[in-house]
Formats: C-alpha cells, sequence, structure tokens
C-alpha cells in the first residue's frame, strides 16, 4: 500500500513507490527538498519542461544493485589507475531548469575542479562525469538529465545496461561508454550485478576483480 506523508514539517514516501506531481514549479521542488531536511528518502526530481517533481523511494532490492554497480566502477577506475571522487546521496540543480539526485555519481575527468568542496553548485561547477541510476520501481527522466548536462548516463534496469552520451545538450544510445571505450561495461557489469544478487556481492566483486 502506498503511504506518502506531506506536512509543514515531514515528506516521506513508503519503499517501493513513486509518486509524480504535475504542474509545479521551482519552488514547489524547493519546498519539498526542504521539508525532506537532512535524509535523501524520497528521492526528488524536477523537469521545468513538462512541470513535474517526481518522488521514488526505494526498496531494498534497488540499494543493493546500486551498491555493486558503484563498486564495480570502483574495480574499474582502480585497475586503470585512475583518480575519481563518488557521491551519493547528492541532489544536483540547475535553477530554475532542472534537479536529479543520481543513485551514484563519479567525478573522473573533472575531479580536480570539486576536491574541498563542501558543496557543489552547478552553477560554476562541472556536473559529475557519471551518474548511474537503477530503474527498479520508476524511470529516470532523461530530459531532466539532458538540462544538468551530466556527460555520461547510465541506466540499469531489468538485467540491462543503457548506456547514454550527451551530443549537442541531447543523449544519444550507445553501445560503448566514453569513459571506458575499452571495456564493455554494458554486456559485462550487468552480469556481475546479477551476480551479486543471487549469489552474494563479495562473490561477484571477487571474481570481477579478477577478470
Amino acid at each position: 500500500m502506498m503511504l506518502i506523508t506531506i506536512s509543514e514539517d515531514t515528506l516521506t514516501l513508503s519503499p517501493g513507490n513513486t509518486v509524480i506531481f504535475r504542474d509545479q514549479t521551482w519552488e514547489d521542488y524547493q519546498r519539498l527538498l526542504n521539508l525532506r531536511q537532512e535524509t535523501s528518502i524520497p528521492k526528488l526530481s524536477f523537469n521545468f519542461n513538462n512541470q513535474e517533481i517526481r518522488l521514488m523511494s526505494p526498496l531494498p532490492s534497488h540499494g543493493k544493485r546500486i551498491d555493486l554497480l558503484r563498486n564495480l566502477v570502483k574495480i574499474i577506475l582502480d585497475k586503470k589507475d585512475l583518480d575519481w571522487e563518488c557521491f551519493d546521496p547528492i541532489t544536483l540543480k540547475i535553477p530554475p531548469l532542472a534537479g536529479v539526485e543520481p543513485d551514484t555519481c563519479f567525478y573522473i575527468n573533472n575531479r580536480q575542479a570539486i576536491l574541498g568542496k563542501n558543496k557543489i553548485d552547478l552553477t560554476v561547477d562541472p556536473a559529475p562525469d557519471l551518474a548511474i541510476e537503477v530503474d527498479f520501481t520508476s524511470i529516470t527522466d532523461i530530459s531532466a538529465y539532458e538540462m544538468i548536462k551530466v556527460p555520461e548516463l547510465w541506466i540499469y534496469r531489468q538485467g540491462f545496461l543503457n548506456i547514454y552520451v550527451l551530443e549537442e545538450n541531447k543523449y544519444q544510445g550507445s553501445e560503448k561508454s566514453r569513459l571506458f571505450p575499452n571495456f564493455d561495461v554494458k554486456n559485462i557489469l550487468p552480469e556481475y550485478v546479477e551476480l551479486g544478487w543471487n549469489q552474494g556481492s563479495s562473490v561477484a566483486l571477487r571474481q570481477f576483480r579478477n577478470l
């Protein structure tokens, strides 16, 4: 049963549910962010073009898969001897156009620009090089990410990894990652995410390290 509570000082949504509010403004979005206070659930996104605010409260299965994806990416980066910074939770905003909260994101090429910062301000700071979403009980609003201008977006859904790269402010589906052009992330990562789900995270990560 869906349960959403919005009061003067509370914003809650029961796990596994998504709610879309239409005909909303940036001010409405900011009000909900303030109501949520210091928590990261429910996730909130805003899209000026369709005037929608989306709220999503994940299930544990969502969290485990994003944790596996996050750790798999870290292993790839370490194998390539690349420095990185990973953020989750994080709210990425371009007032008054869009706000998104990726399940996880990475600064790789642009990591130097955000080192030592307590808060990332996308009006002056670069967007993350990679954002990752797991669509388990909801569908990611890709057009909101286009306004945030994240160069590469991964969306994991039902055992498949969809890769989107930003070209002229629009996402194009891609078979390869620009960040990892010599690694078949689209086909290999889902295998290890589902292995982790079925046999355990430590088993999947250990086997992936030994590739």
